[in-house]
């Protein structure tokens, strides 16, 4: 850019982790920040300062909700100079350049590679990069800046329980991860930093204590403090004893079941759909087809599972949503077997059982089920239980059930 011309830039005053962040020249940054805790702001600030130093800055978050709040910064800091014709923006396509160069500014949805596609840039900034597929960033971020070594920063808040059903990631644990290798580099071209929400100055505390009124205790150590959680004191099922358990096959299975926890509506939780089989007292799971949608489309994945698995029954709770639950995945494949059941004990009354066979070494995941293992190693017996525990609670408590009845009647049993 010109350097004669004069611009007056309506940018907010970072606070002091911001400005660390705002101002660090590491190649690759990333942030590991509570909710409210002004990454967003701290990432505008950013991509300004970069742009004004004549580079070409890319934004991506996964929604159009989540670039809002940057593309809101962005235009506040750059109306002057907008209005006085130096800077050229398009709202539809949400993006300030200087005309006749490359240096631009632009905010885009992306959530993965395909979406990612079809730009270039200098600096490249991931914002809620725990909601989106890993390959937004191996198949075409890093390309995306092979060319001229342009700088990364991705920017994560660690996902509680119930935000990991709207999330994109194969692994929900891929910015954790990433957070991780970052801290440990001694190159120097990677820096990491961690704030939680309180240390947003610009933010009540009292707003902070409304949001965490509804969080259970590990959803507020995630969303509030950022911290990475893999494992917490009183889950009943261990990280340790399910990778000791995997497998990567499973033997001829004598009985299969898909177990289903399933949702009324398409705008709530994700309905769970787990297959699991059972062979010589050892069970498998094998297969999660959980998925959010209408009870048309999770009847039609768990009717699908049941055929793609051979499955003996579907077995579903119907304390949310009663007979509708058998009718819906009837009307998919009048044929299947339905099983339903009413969970008239506690949650922990029936998990428990089922974590004792985990630590057994008796239940085994057929590969990796990324989602439903971080669901059962951060669920403690109180707190709401998800979609893809319960699915496999139902599943194995079906196959363990019709083991003991069998044992029972079995006329040589002495």
């Amino acid at each position: 850019m010109n350097a004669a011309v004069e611009l007056f830039v309506n940018l907010r005053k970072p606070h002091a982790v911001q400005r660390q962040f705002v101002d660090c020249e590491a190649k690759r940054v990333v942030i590991r920040a509570g909710r409210r805790g002004g990454k967003t702001v701290g990432a505008s600030q950013r991509a300004v300062k970069r742009f004004l130093d004549g580079k070409r800055v890319l934004y991506a978050a996964p929604t159009e909700d989540q670039i809002g709040a940057f593309w809101f910064e962005v235009k506040r800091a750059l109306q002057e100079p907008v209005d006085r014709g130096v800077f050229v923006k398009n709202e539809t396509m949400h993006y300030i350049e200087l005309p006749g160069t490359k240096q631009r500014i632009r905010a885009k949805t992306a959530f993965n590679a395909d979406t990612l596609r079809g730009d270039y840039a200098d600096e490249l900034i991931l914002d809620e990069f725990q909601m989106m597929n890993e390959n937004a960033w191996g198949l075409v971020g890093a390309p995306m800046l092979a060319d001229n070594d342009g700088n990364a920063v991705f920017i994560y808040t660690p996902p509680s329980l119930q935000s990991r059903a709207r999330s994109k990631a194969n692994d929900p644990q891929h910015a954790a991860k990433l957070f991780k290798q970052a801290s440990q580099d001694t190159s120097g071209r990677w820096q990491t930093f961690h704030f939680a929400s309180r240390e947003n100055p610009y933010i009540s505390q009292k707003a902070i204590d409304e949001l965490a009124q509804d969080m259970t205790s590990i959803a507020y150590r995630m969303e509030i403090l950022a911290e990475d959680v893999e494992e917490v004191p009183g889950a009943l099922w261990k990280r340790e004893r399910i990778d000791a358990a995997r497998v990567t096959k499973h033997p001829d299975l004598s009985r299969v079941v898909v177990g289903v926890d399933p949702t009324a509506s398409s705008m709530g939780d994700e309905a769970g759909i787990i297959t699991a089989g059972i062979a010589n007292d050892h069970y498998y799971t094998i297969a999660d087809d959980s998925r959010q949608g209408s009870p048309q489309e999770w009847a039609t994945a768990a009717v699908t599972a049941y055929h793609r698995h051979k499955a003996d029954a579907i077995v579903a709770e119907k304390n949310n949503g009663g007979e509708m639950v058998e009718a819906v995945i009837k009307q998919v494949d009048p044929n299947v077997n339905v099983k339903l059941v009413w969970a008239s004990r506690g949650k922990e009354t029936r998990a428990e059982p089922i974590a004792a066979i985990a630590e057994q070494g008796r239940d085994h995941h057929v590969g990796y089920f990324p989602q439903l293992e971080d669901e059962l190693c951060l669920w403690t017996p109180g707190d709401k239980s998800p979609n893809r525990l319960d699915a496999k609670v139902w599943a194995m408590t079906e196959l363990v059930e019709r083991v003991q009845v069998a044992f029972v009647k079995n006329p040589f049993y002495d």
